[in-house]
């Protein structure tokens, strides 16, 4: 291509500081090093993560940095070493790399790489440096993907090739969202069929999780949530019964205990919220009944509960990706979306244009959205 081994002038919504409106600047994009690949952007979705950093709420990150991890692209070029990319192939970037040696790689029950950038928040690619600048000032990197931003350098373990025919407008929620939510039901809790589940939080990540319990056979899904207007959807998409915790005057788990013969053998938190996440623990059965934890908390955020909840056999367990080892999963999960394993169609509510990226995340923050999704390169 006519850009291949040279610098890339492009838009990008650039964080300067915590609690600021995202800025539309002109940046420069720096070629790709060797085992790199400049991904062009299609499409992005804003995600509940993003706003947590924007917010303050995960206090150490580095600015100004440019965030979005949930995307779908195309190869632009790519630097030295890299063998299974070429310019023209559909990509995902992925925030949750796989370097396929470390410890975590090769642990069959483990879907996390020692080389992912989560916590630490270095805002680097692997050789410790960022490829953007704006403004003659270097521009930190976002857990090795970076996707409000019309190109993007990621490192050869962060990116995975899909299908050729894949809608890009569409599978870029396999990027997180979707295959966080799914993944959560059918890969780390195995719901099993004939089973209870209940899912506290209905955006995208939460319907996702409903989808999964659908698809795992689940006999009984409760959805949750103080905003009722999500219950049309949630039953749209497999969710059996709906409940707001405003209309009682007791305890959800109190409630959700009564409505399943003594808690549900799965429960799943999608907010984010740690109150919430103790409740979703104790609407478990007490005998074996599985939590899994989904939302990211802030932070210094911390949990605190009577270890008998734990000690009579539930199970207390986090997701990171929904379980998914993620360049050998997700073009698997982008031929089941082909094949019609599942639909994403209902997910996005909203589509924007980048320069609109502030009012998107004010879409988000007043609950008025499920996924929504940004056209960069349409």
């Amino acid at each position: 291509m006519a850009t291949a081994g040279k610098v890339i002038k492009c838009k990008a919504a650039v964080c300067w500081g915590p609690k600021q409106p995202l800025s539309i600047e002109e940046i420069e994009v720096a070629p790709p090093k060797a085992h790199e690949v400049r991904i062009k952007i299609v499409s992005t979705g804003i995600c509940r993560s993003d706003d947590h950093f924007i917010g303050g709420e995960i206090s150490n990150i580095k600015f100004p940095v440019i965030l979005g991890h949930e995307a779908a692209g195309i190869v632009e070029s790519v630097g030295k070493g890299v063998t299974n990319l070429q310019p023209g192939d559909k990509v995902i970037p992925l925030f949750v790399p796989q370097c396929g040696s470390c410890r975590c790689c090769t642990n069959p029950d483990s879907n996390l790489c020692y080389k992912n950038d989560i916590g630490k928040y270095s805002g680097l690619l692997l050789d410790n440096t960022t490829r953007f600048t704006c403004k003659g000032k270097p521009v930190y990197n976002f857990i090795s993907t970076s996707t409000f931003t019309e190109y993007t350098v990621v490192d050869e373990i962060a990116v995975a090739k899909i299908h050729p025919d894949a809608p890009l407008d569409k599978v870029w929620l396999i990027g997180c969202g979707f295959s966080t939510g799914y993944g959560s039901a059918v890969k780390t809790a195995k719901v099993k069929p004939g089973s209870s589940c209940v899912v506290f939080g209905l955006g995208g990540v939460g319907l996702s999780v409903i989808i999964g319990c659908k698809v795992a056979g689940a006999a009984k899904i409760i959805a949750v949530d103080v905003n009722p207007d999500k219950f049309a959807k949630a039953k749209e998409f497999g969710a059996t019964e709906c409940i707001n915790p405003k209309d009682y005057d007791r305890p959800i788990h109190e409630v959700l205990a009564e409505m399943t013969d003594g808690g549900v053998d799965y429960a799943f938190e999608v907010i984010g919220n740690t109150g919430i996440m103790t409740s979703a623990l104790k609407s478990s059965f007490f005998c074996g009944g599985k939590t899994v934890i989904v939302g990211l908390a802030p932070s210094n955020a911390t949990m605190t509960f009577d270890p008998m909840l734990m000690l009579t056999g539930r199970i207390l367990c986090g997701a990171v990706f929904g379980g998914w080892k993620s360049k050998d999963d997700v073009p698997k999960l982008v031929e089941d979306y082909m094949n019609k394993k599942f639909e994403l169609d209902g997910l996005i509510t909203h589509k924007l244009p980048l320069e609109k990226i502030n009012e998107g995340f004010e879409l988000l923050r007043k609950g008025e959205r499920y996924a929504l999704s940004l056209k960069i390169n349409l």
